[in-house]
């Protein structure tokens, strides 16, 4: 009999091999994506003080109100852009970029692209 793993199961296996080798400091803290369905996330953690520094998503009513759907491409790069305005306002200006097991493409490139012309550098 066949065994197939889940599609979440390899994202969370990946993120765990990335985990080891991404580690945000006080000088470049980490910036962690998560994507659902209907919504993403984005964190600014600090993993040597154990802290999340800013966050963002599209389920914060201000976030919401400018966009029509919260699960697109639109939606991430809006993501990117408050993400990096937060982090700018708090004074972090360089990040590790943690794409939490997802690919580089789609929604998780667009709130990376937007949060780089937003003012982040990574």
């Amino acid at each position: 009999m066949i065994k197939k793993t889940s599609r979440s199961e390899v994202r969370q296996k990946k993120h765990k091999r990335m985990r080891n080798k991404i580690v945000g400091t006080s000088e470049r803290p980490r910036l962690c994506v998560f994507r659902s369905n209907k919504h993403m996330y984005a964190q600014i953690i600090d993993d040597s003080a154990h802290k999340t520094l800013v966050a963002a998503s599209t389920t914060q009513k201000d976030v919401r109100a400018e966009l029509e759907h919260t699960d697109d491409k639109a939606a991430a790069s809006y993501l990117g852009t408050v993400i990096g305005k937060k982090a700018l306002d708090a004074g972090i200006t360089e990040v590790v970029f943690d794409r939490g097991g997802y690919i580089y493409q789609g929604k998780v490139e667009a709130l990376a692209d937007a949060a780089r012309e937003a003012g982040l550098k990574f």
